[in-house]
């Protein structure tokens, strides 16, 4: 369907990305509208042959695909006000809310449907280059399923149906390796701060770790991955982190125990600890919890 003409309502740091991978990727990405027209006229810039229009309305009615790259919040309301046609094929690229938010358009006939790639949208530079290898979470019925995967293809992502009604815990499975991996990083760098290192100096040494990280469970899998205190059953080790971060901030001993809580059942998988090992770290973690009451 690289013949169909493609529109974007909504030209933020989502859509400015998606539409300059597809129109790299062979797509006729025509038109778009954003009550931003700042945003609007950067993505004018970056993908040749748009052309800006007035409203959403106009870009429905100059194309064929249309994606909804607004806001969460703004999705239902967004397809709500425009009229739509049975050859439209209408598209929102959140996450977590349901391709149901867009059930004005399929009541007048149009195919609709959810693309929404798991990768940081910060920078659409930074992010156009990050998405060959990414996943793309797609829900839509038979056709626009089809249609939607081999986009996902042609821009050299991973396409993975969604089932309907699953898109919240699928989208906040991506935030821990996403939002909540930065303040975990943000909450390592915060230590390093309390004796005198800089943010940067914190992030040099504990990137590399991140990477080595990611390698071993690449290689190994989650449990064979994990390595650490817990998962070798170092109760002593436990003990002295506990006293320091409990010395330091409250919050920071809790965030510590709820995290090796979930390293218990890795570790006992790993089978590097014990599960008498495990009950004693269990009763550690619960027993200072208590004493911090």
């Amino acid at each position: 369907m690289q013949e169909q003409r493609h529109g974007f309502v909504g030209c933020g740091r989502v859509g400015r990305t998606l539409a300059q991978a597809f129109a790299n990727a062979g797509y006729q990405v025509t038109a778009a509208w954003s009550r931003k027209a700042a945003d609007l006229a950067l993505m004018a810039k970056e993908v040749p042959g748009l052309q800006p229009l007035a409203s959403a309305q106009a870009v429905a009615d100059a194309c064929d695909f249309v994606w909804l790259t607004v806001a969460d919040d703004a999705i239902a309301t967004v397809a709500d006000g425009i009229a739509w046609r049975a050859r439209h094929r209408v598209i929102h690229c959140s996450g977590a809310t349901e391709v149901d938010a867009l059930r004005n358009a399929g009541n007048c006939g149009a195919s609709i449907g959810g693309f929404h790639p798991m990768q940081m949208f910060t920078n659409p530079a930074v992010a156009l280059k990050g998405l060959p290898g990414c996943t793309v979470g797609v829900e839509a019925e038979a056709e626009l399923l089809e249609s939607l995967q081999q986009m996902a293809s042609k821009i050299g992502c991973v396409p993975v149906q969604v089932p309907p009604g699953q898109r919240a815990l699928y989208h906040a499975s991506a935030y821990y390796v996403g939002p909540f991996l930065i303040a975990l990083l943000a909450e390592g760098a915060n230590l390093w701060r309390t004796f005198g290192a800089s943010e940067k100096q914190a992030l040099d040494a504990m990137l590399p770790l991140l990477a080595g990280t990611l390698s071993a469970v690449r290689d190994g899998g989650l449990a064979n991955g994990m390595g650490g205190c817990v998962a070798r059953g170092d109760i002593g080790t436990v003990r002295k982190h506990l006293t320091a971060l409990d010395h330091l901030d409250a919050d920071a001993g809790q965030l510590y125990r709820a995290l090796a809580r979930r390293n218990v059942p890795l570790g006992l998988a790993r089978g590097s600890l014990s599960a008498a090992a495990a009950e004693r770290i269990g009763e550690t973690l619960a027993m200072d919890a208590k004493a911090d009451a």
